[in-house]
C-alpha cells in the first residue's frame, strides 16, 4: 500500500521584489499582467511547481510555490517578465519554510505594505489565488494558507486599530493636492483612467476635497459615461485627451498601460499644471517633468506624504504581530497533523485489512454472531487509532518519532522522506 505524504515545508518558498528597494521603474519590469501569468502558470504546472501563484502589484511582484529551490521560481518568474534574471536575483528577498509563510501573513494583513495598515492587498491576493485555481496549480496547502491569510488580516482589521483612519495610495494623492494646491475647487483636474484606483481617487477627492470640477477620460468612454453620472462629474472622449490634457491645471493618471499615456508632446507649451502618475509602470514619460511649469510625482513619492493616523498604527503592530503568530501556529500544526493523517489512515487501513481477515475465518469456522464480531473488532480498531493519535497529539515534540515508529511497525508503505 503506497500513499501520497504531504511536501515538506521546507520547500515552500517566496521570492519577490517590492517598494523597499526597488523604485516603480525597476518593479514595473517584473511586474506581469493576466496573460503572462496564464503563460507562467502553465509553465510552472509543466516544470513540476506545485502551490504556484503570484502577487503582482504596483508596490511588489512576488511569486511562491514548492520548488527545489528558490532559484526554480525566479528563473519562472524572469522567463515571463521584462526583468533580467541577473538582476532580479541581486534585489530579490527570498524566504522559506515557516519564514516564506509568515511573510504572506505579513502581506496580507498590511504589515508589509507601503502604506502600513492599507488592506487594498487582500483583494489582489484573493484574485491571484483564485485565478491559479482556476488552473489547477494551487492545492490544499495554499489555499488553507490564503484562507488563514484573509480570516487574519479581518481579524486585524477589526480588533486593532491598525487600520485606524483613512490611508491609501489613492487618499494620498488627496492629502498631495490638499498641501500643494491652494483654492482647489476652482481648478480643472482631469483623471486619465476609471479604474479601481482611479475611481477611489475621485470618491477621496470628492469626499475630503469638496470637488466636483473633475472630468474623466478613459479607453471605453461609457466607463467614464456611466462613473460620471453616478457622481455628477464631467467626462470626455478619449480621442480628446490632448486638449483635455491641455486645459487642465491638475492630472492624475490611473490607466495603468504598459506604455506612458502622456507624452511630452501631450502637454508642450501648455500652462502649468501639476501630474501625479498613479501607474506602475509610471504612465507619463520621464522627460514631461522637463517641461517648463509642469511638476510630476509619482506612486513612490506619494508613499512619503504622511498621515497623521501613521503613528497610531505603529502602535498597533505588537497586538497585530501576536494575532498573526496565534492563527499562524494553528496553520502550521494543521500542516503537521495532516502529515501524521496519511500515516494514521494508512494504519487504519492496515487494521481494517486484519480485522476482515479475522471476520472472514470466524464465518468459516465455529457458529459466532457475526454482528457481534464485527461491532466489537470495529471498535478495537477506531481505540487503537484513537489512542495513538491522542499520544501523537499530547506529545508533540515527540510526534515525528511516534509516527515514524507506527509507520514502521505497520508497514504502511508512507515515504516520510
Amino acid at each position: 500500500m503506497q500513499v501520497n505524504q504531504p511536501k515538506d515545508i521546507q520547500h515552500f518558498h517566496i521570492v519577490g521584489i517590492n517598494y523597499k528597494k526597488t523604485d516603480a521603474a525597476i518593479r514595473g519590469l517584473f511586474a506581469i499582467n493576466q496573460e503572462q501569468y496564464d503563460q507562467l502558470l502553465l509553465q510552472g504546472k509543466a516544470a513540476g511547481v506545485d502551490d504556484l501563484f503570484v502577487l503582482s502589484t504596483c508596490n511588489r511582484t512576488e511569486i511562491y510555490g514548492f520548488a527545489a529551490s528558490p532559484d526554480v521560481l525566479a528563473e519562472l518568474l524572469c522567463s515571463i517578465s521584462s526583468g533580467n534574471l541577473q538582476v532580479f536575483k541581486e534585489i530579490a528577498y527570498r524566504k522559506s519554510g515557516e519564514g516564506a509563510v509568515r511573510h504572506l501573513y505579513h502581506v496580507g494583513t498590511g504589515l508589509d505594505s507601503q502604506i502600513l495598515g492599507d488592506y487594498e492587498i487582500v483583494g489582489q491576493i484573493k484574485t491571484a489565488a483564485r485565478f491559479a485555481k482556476s488552473r489547477g496549480c494551487i492545492g490544499t496547502f495554499i489555499e488553507r494558507l490564503v484562507n488563514s491569510v484573509l480570516q487574519v488580516s479581518k481579524l486585524i482589521k477589526n480588533e486593532t486599530g491598525l487600520s485606524s483612519g483613512t490611508v491609501s495610495v489613492s487618499f494620498a494623492a488627496v492629502r498631495l493636492l490638499e498641501k500643494k494646491v491652494e483654492d482647489i475647487c476652482r481648478k480643472k483636474i482631469v483623471l486619465l483612467g476609471v479604474g479601481k484606483i482611479g475611481r477611489n481617487t475621485s470618491k477621496n477627492m470628492m469626499e475630503y476635497l469638496g470637488v466636483r470640477n473633475i472630468t474623466l477620460i478613459n479607453r471605453t468612454m461609457a466607463v467614464a459615461e456611466e462613473f460620471a453620472g453616478q457622481h455628477g462629474l464631467q467626462f470626455a472622449a478619449y480621442d480628446e485627451m490632448e486638449e483635455t490634457l491641455r486645459e487642465a491645471d491638475i492630472i492624475l493618471v490611473a490607466t495603468n498601460a504598459q506604455q506612458p499615456t502622456i507624452t511630452r508632446a501631450n502637454l508642450e507649451g501648455a500652462h502649468p499644471k501639476l501630474i501625479v502618475d498613479l501607474s506602475i509602470p509610471f504612465n507619463v514619460a520621464p522627460d514631461v517633468s522637463q517641461l517648463p511649469g509642469v511638476e510630476v510625482v509619482n506612486v513612490d513619492e506619494l508613499s512619503k506624504v504622511q498621515d497623521e493616523t501613521l503613528q497610531m498604527r505603529l502602535n498597533e503592530v505588537p497586538k497585530a504581530m501576536g494575532i498573526i503568530e496565534e492563527h499562524m501556529e494553528e496553520f502550521l500544526y494543521w500542516f503537521k497533523m495532516r502529515k501524521h493523517a496519511v500515516v494514521l489512515k494508512a494504519v487504519k487501513e492496515k487494521l481494517t485489512e486484519i480485522h476482515t481477515r479475522e471476520i472472514q475465518s470466524q464465518k468459516n469456522g465455529a457458529q459466532y454472531k457475526l454482528e457481534d464480531i464485527e461491532a466489537v473488532s470495529s471498535r478495537i480498531i477506531q481505540k487503537m487509532i484513537n489512542l495513538m493519535a491522542g499520544k501523537v497529539r499530547r506529545d508533540t515534540d515527540k510526534s515525528d518519532q511516534y509516527i515514524a515508529m507506527i509507520n514502521d511497525i505497520f508497514e504502511t508503505g508512507v515515504n516520510q522522506e
